[in-house]
């Protein structure tokens, strides 16, 4: 696990533009059960997360369509709540930083590491756009 001091401003992040943290089982369960539309961002230490997926989550929030929530869980530190998503993301096995748009608790939209890393944040935000328009 990672010490809280280090991991705070990569979840200030998501959560100074709106992110909801999960820290357990039953909050993510919680958010799930809600209707609508819900992003959960998987964050994360690594490089990527930093350059790529948090920015990209962010933008992808300027658009027209947008979800009813956005939720973050942090890989590292809130097992708990990140097991329970990951579970929720089945079939796609497990990666960190990942995306996943959920519409009345159905996964709809996956973006996993590989579609992240390497991505420039335009990209990864484009992408989540247009599962929102399809989506939201």
């Amino acid at each position: 696990m990672y010490p809280a001091e280090l991991v705070k401003p990569m979840r200030e992040h998501l959560t100074q533009v709106g992110f909801e943290e999960l820290h357990t089982a039953e909050a993510v369960d919680t958010a799930l059960a809600q209707s609508g539309t819900t992003l959960i961002v998987v964050n994360s230490v690594c490089g990527c997360a930093a350059a790529n997926a948090r920015p990209g989550a962010i933008m992808s929030l300027e658009n027209d369509k947008r979800p009813v929530q956005s939720v973050t869980v942090f890989a590292g530190v809130d097992k708990e709540a990140v097991d329970k998503a990951r579970a929720h993301m089945v079939p796609f096995p497990p990666s960190s930083p990942c995306m996943a748009l959920f519409k009345d608790g159905e996964l709809v939209h996956m973006l996993e590491r590989h579609h992240i890393e390497g991505r420039p944040a335009e990209l990864i935000a484009e992408n989540l756009m247009d599962a929102y328009n399809e989506h939201c």
